[in-house]
């Protein structure tokens, strides 16, 4: 496998980037990775390595760049990563204050820079793109969807956040904009996601312009599909992964 970290210049400075694909058999559709709350760590980049793997050139921004691309790492006694709600209250603030900074606008604008920068790649096959996203990567991930319709036609949003809301612009009021195949992955135990949001997300997509399948998994708590959170839910991920995998073959190897 390829593998490098390059600079991504976007309006708001250089935007580090980890970037991997197969050595042989390019150039490789893209797909973009989107981090949870967390940030940019090993473990993503393992994801990143496990897409690639399979004929993609796997593509992992760090979003917090603006802020100095910190990433946070609490652990348990067994090494597994603590959940944030589990934390102490100062140490969860501190998180969630870089997540508040992270606006959906600045992500959908340094993927466009990004987009900019992967077409100058050789490795990168020109055409549709694929996407996956955790946590409030999962929101970015319908965002980049509808602002990016002929582009990124095969999305994929595990255990995402602050999906649907009261404001005008709710995430899930793109679902009319978005194209392709479009699959989410819900934990049954997750607070951010309780039955009626999984309802609003479904019932937005509706008789839309894309196919969109939902899997809602018994048990299930918030950060199941990552694994090596203290609430990694095997079988749930490997039957999220079975449904991206399919959807990326169809959609971007065509």
């Amino acid at each position: 496998m390829h593998e490098k970290t390059v600079d991504v210049p976007t309006a708001d400075g250089m935007m580090e980037t980890f970037i991997t694909h197969p050595e042989a058999g390019g150039p490789f559709p893209p797909v973009i990775l989107f981090m949870d709350v967390w940030g940019i760590r090993e473990q993503l980049r393992d994801i990143a390595r496990q897409i690639a793997c399979v004929g993609y050139v796997a593509v992992l921004p760090n979003l917090y760049y603006r802020m100095g691309g910190e990433h946070f790492d609490y652990r348990n006694p067994d090494g597994t990563t603590a959940s944030l709600k589990d934390l102490p209250e100062a140490q969860q603030q501190k998180i969630l204050d870089y997540r508040t900074h992270l606006s959906d606008p600045m992500a959908i604008a340094d993927v466009a820079a990004l987009l900019d920068y992967l077409g100058k790649d050789a490795a990168v096959r020109p055409g549709p793109a694929g996407s996956i996203g955790y946590c409030m990567g999962g929101r970015h991930v319908i965002r980049v969807a509808a602002a990016f319709p002929e582009t990124f036609v095969a999305g994929a949003s595990l255990h995402g956040t602050h999906l649907v809301t009261d404001a005008g612009d709710s995430p899930h009021l793109d679902a009319p904009r978005v194209r392709g195949m479009y699959y989410s992955g819900f934990g049954e135990r997750d607070h951010y996601t309780p039955p009626e949001t999984i309802a609003a997300v479904e019932t937005a997509f509706a008789g839309q312009g894309c196919a969109y399948t939902q899997l809602v998994h018994p048990g299930a708590a918030h950060g199941y599909a990552i694994s090596d959170r203290d609430v990694y839910d095997k079988q749930a991920a490997y039957r999220d992964w079975a449904h991206i995998f399919a959807m990326y073959d169809r959609m971007l190897r065509a």
